[in-house]
Order: structure tokens, then sequence, then C-alpha cells
């Protein structure tokens, strides 16, 4: 199956202001600018639509992994987006959720967050296979992701 150069890109950059600088939990992260509402639309993920194949294949050599599978087989490599949530760093306790609509994937307040926080995200079942040690230092932290 030949592999796919169709991007996926949203039709506003960013719903809401946000930043990316340095976290605490690893590199950079993804801090809201702005106070955001319950359940209140952050962003969708962009990057190059692949098969879910090709984005395993590219996981395995990549030391920061920024694929999100969708449905129908596909996945987006986030890699060279440009809006900034391929930063969103992996909480045990996150603030945000992950919506898989079709092939696409949308970001939601999972609560009120103050302006200047940084942005997380529960990986879940991810391409690091519960072998990347988590640095998210809640307290209840699963240790591995």
């Amino acid at each position: 199956m030949p592999l796919s150069t169709k991007t996926i890109s949203p039709k506003t950059q960013w719903p809401v202001p946000m930043d990316v600088k340095p976290s605490a939990i690893e590199g950079r992260g993804l801090f809201t600018k702005v106070h955001l509402r319950q359940r209140q639309k952050i962003g969708e993920y962009t990057g190059e639509l692949i098969t879910q194949r090709e984005g395993r294949k590219r996981a395995k050599t990549q030391k920061w992994i920024a694929i999100v599978e969708v449905n129908n087989g596909k996945s987006i490599d986030g890699a060279e987006e440009t809006t900034g949530f391929r930063f969103i760093n992996h909480s045990c306790t996150p603030n945000t959720f992950m919506r898989i609509i079709g092939e696409r994937a949308e970001f939601y307040a999972l609560h009120p967050i103050k302006a200047g926080t940084e942005l997380t995200l529960d990986y879940g079942d991810s391409h690091h296979n519960g072998e990347l040690a988590c640095t998210c230092q809640t307290q209840n932290c699963r240790r591995f992701i």
C-alpha cells in the first residue's frame, strides 16, 4: 500500500492562545495562555496522515514519538506539525483528553484549567509499550508509559 502524503491541518491553528516552552515534566510542553472551561475544545492534532503500519514502523526509530493512531487503519505523524500539540506531555493525572473522530484527533479540557498551566494528556496505550519511565511526578503516577 503506498504511503500517503496527505497532511491533516485544522481550519484554524489554535482555538485558544498557547505557548510551547520548557516543561518540568519532559523537554518542552504546551501551556495555555488563557483560562479553559471544562470540555472546551483546545485544538486539533495535525501532521502527515499515514497507515498505522507505517506509524508503528516509524515509532520504533524515534526517541520522541509524535504519532497518534486514529480510525480506518490510519495514523497522524505530528513530527513536523506546527500547532504545538506534539509537545503535549503525558501525565497519569491529565488535564485534557483526546477525542478521535474519523481520521482526526481533537483535544478538550478535562476540567477547568487556569491560564499558564501546562496541558497534559494520559497517553494510555502507546508506542512506548510500558517501557518508558514516566516523569509526570503526580501522586497517582503509574511509573511507566
